[in-house]
């Protein structure tokens, strides 16, 4: 018996040694790092760059040291605008590749496909675009701006500013467009706007044959109130978008649209001139004058070897969520994801317009917002700025149910959909919600 102990003891003592120095030469080893954005397909005019600076921002870091004393190791995949193939590369990178955080998707529609991988395999997701809220997930970091922090902020300016009563709200047809209109119409509509001057339209990702709806939105417009078009009109189909804008006549002057998917990167395939003083919301704009966004221009001119390509807002949210990343590992001193996830919430890092950014319990950010004019060398000029950064919003004060809830990952609430009417989780607790 006491031998059959001493072998058993021995016996653990060697798989303990074995497993602790297999997790030594783990922790020794690089860091891996996912990238998921869509390289080729409909989104690629968009999505490219965001894997680019991912590279840049991660080759800078281990020149930096890493992160824990480790190197830092990309692994890139394409999901080539699939959206079921968005899952597949998620899990791929998740459970083959054994990434510590994953930074990517673009649409909505993608980055609902990946959710369910994420939350399975309780992996990290730092999302970097705009997106209609709705959501809050423990697994996600949502870096890009909530309806709160883009949408609405951009209506108040067209009716404030340009003194707007009727709209179009034009989108492509998926998640984002269809949520986001949804929010804004029931909006206008508590600001007193008619239904009759609210005319809302979706065509496919891609859509190319503008003539027919352009036309319809002069003649929309043509009815003795200030008309504005508010776009979520996603990905290539914008370029043909903006030059029917143009062959037909349609000024900002007279119809203004302000756009929440096209910043720099898109309009770099558009002669710009026609579309002088059509605008954008965003939290970023490459034109913002402060010494930490030269310095981040001049980082990526340098790295990307090319004075012209440009920046834009979804880079700006990844250089805030990588950041937040890196501190947040830091404090745990791990990358295991719950420690990360417990990490993260009252990280405050710097934004490139001069100000922070906190990722606060609901995982949204602070973002300053900004109304930009397009410019004919395809900049945008600031008409308009919030006095401060503003919380990101994961439910929707304007749609019913919507109203009632809040999200708060920290203890011990742990909640992405809390009814404060009721007092209860909707989605069950972690994970959920």
């Amino acid at each position: 018996m006491a031998r059959w102990l001493l072998t058993r003891t021995a016996a653990g003592l060697l798989v303990s040694t074995a497993l602790a120095g297999g997790a030594l030469a783990q922790d020794d080893g690089p860091i891996k790092v996912g990238i998921l954005h869509s390289l080729s397909g409909t989104m690629a005019i968009s999505e490219t760059t965001l894997k680019d600076v991912m590279l840049m921002l991660i080759e800078q870091q281990n020149e930096e040291g890493g992160v824990l004393g480790r190197q830092l190791e990309p692994v890139v995949v394409d999901p080539a605008s699939d959206w079921p193939l968005f899952a597949e590369k998620a899990r791929e990178l998740i459970e083959v590749e054994d990434v510590a955080a994953v930074f990517g998707t673009w649409t909505s529609v993608s980055r609902k496909s990946v959710l369910p991988v994420f939350e399975e395999l309780n992996g990290l997701l730092f999302y970097p675009v705009q997106y209609e809220g709705e959501e809050s997930s423990k697994n996600v970091f949502y870096t890009g701006a909530a309806p709160n922090q883009q949408a609405i902020p951009a209506v108040d300016y067209l009716m404030e500013v340009e003194g707007v009563e009727r709209w179009v709200l034009e989108g492509t047809d998926y998640v984002y467009p269809r949520t986001t209109n949804k929010i804004l119409a029931a909006y206008l509509q508590s600001h007193g706007v008619a239904a009759a001057d609210i005319d809302v339209n979706y065509t496919p990702f891609g859509h190319a044959d503008w003539q027919t709806r352009v036309n319809f939105i002069k003649e929309f417009g043509n009815q003795g109130k200030k008309t504005a078009v508010v776009s979520t009109i996603n990905g290539d189909a914008n370029v043909p978008f903006y030059k029917e804008l143009s062959a037909q006549g349609v000024e900002a002057s007279n119809i203004p649209v302000v756009a929440f998917s096209v910043g720099e990167q898109e309009l770099a395939g558009i002669d710009t001139g026609p579309l002088v003083g059509h605008l954008a919301a965003w939290n970023y704009f490459m034109s913002v004058p402060t010494d930490a966004n030269f310095d981040f221009i001049d980082a990526w001119i340098e790295y990307i070897g090319d004075e012209n390509r440009v920046t834009n807002d979804p880079m700006e949210a990844h250089y805030i969520g990588f950041n937040m990343w890196v501190e947040a590992v830091e404090k745990a001193g791990t990358t295991e994801p719950d420690a990360v996830i417990d990490a993260i919430v009252g990280v405050t890092v710097p934004n490139l317009t001069g100000g922070y950014a906190t990722m606060m319990p609901n995982h949204h950010i602070t973002k300053p917002v900004l109304i930009g004019e397009i410019q004919d060398d395809g900049q945008f000029a600031v008409v308009y700025e919030t006095p401060s950064t503003v919380v990101g919003d994961a439910w929707s004060d304007y749609l019913p149910g919507s109203d009632e809830l809040i999200a708060d990952w920290r203890a011990p609430m742990r909640c992405g959909n809390f009814n404060v009417t009721t007092g209860t989780c909707g989605g069950g607790g972690d994970g959920e919600g």
